[in-house]
């Protein structure tokens, strides 16, 4: 018995080093870094995003709702190239709005940054963001193998 669960122990020990060897963090080199938390981490073929808010070119919230919502899904894009995929690869959207009047225009943007078939989303009314931004969103991808996702929408096309 004792031999069993050492056995069992130690293969438990070497699977999970395994998987900590496949993490890996993913910085946008068009993003400020932060000490605080990963702009992504990449477990294997999937891709989480940390929440991501739409920050204008001069570091500042853009004054329109629309361009924020540009500039989040900007800062998102960064983060996917980086680790390798796209809007495509996207499977999961987490939304966070400081005011759900605002989910419409939001929506407008968004369908144009993702195509279909669209991910799962989740939209969700906030009191507030830090700094004063009023969206904030984080997504899940994961890379398409053979034969899925981009490859597969364009067959679909032809």
């Amino acid at each position: 018995m004792f031999r069993t669960t050492t056995l069992i122990l130690a293969l438990l020990a070497l699977s999970s080093g395994a998987l900590l060897a496949q993490k890996k963090g993913v910085t946008s080199p068009s993003l400020p870094p932060s000490a605080n938390f990963s702009h992504g981490i990449l477990a294997g073929d999937t891709l989480y995003v940390s929440g991501q808010v739409g920050r204008g070119a001069d570091g500042k919230r853009p004054e329109s709702f629309e361009d924020e919502v540009k500039a989040t899904f900007g800062s998102i894009e960064g983060i996917l190239k980086a680790g390798g995929m796209g809007f495509e690869d996207v499977v999961q959207v987490n939304v966070y709005l400081t005011d759900m009047t605002l989910f419409d225009r939001m929506n407008k943007v968004y369908v144009t940054f993702l195509p279909e078939p669209r991910p799962t989303r989740t939209t969700v009314g906030v009191s507030s963001l830090v700094g004063n931004y009023r969206i904030e969103i984080t997504v899940t991808a994961r890379k398409a193998g053979a034969g899925g996702g981009a490859r597969q929408r364009e067959r679909r096309k032809n």
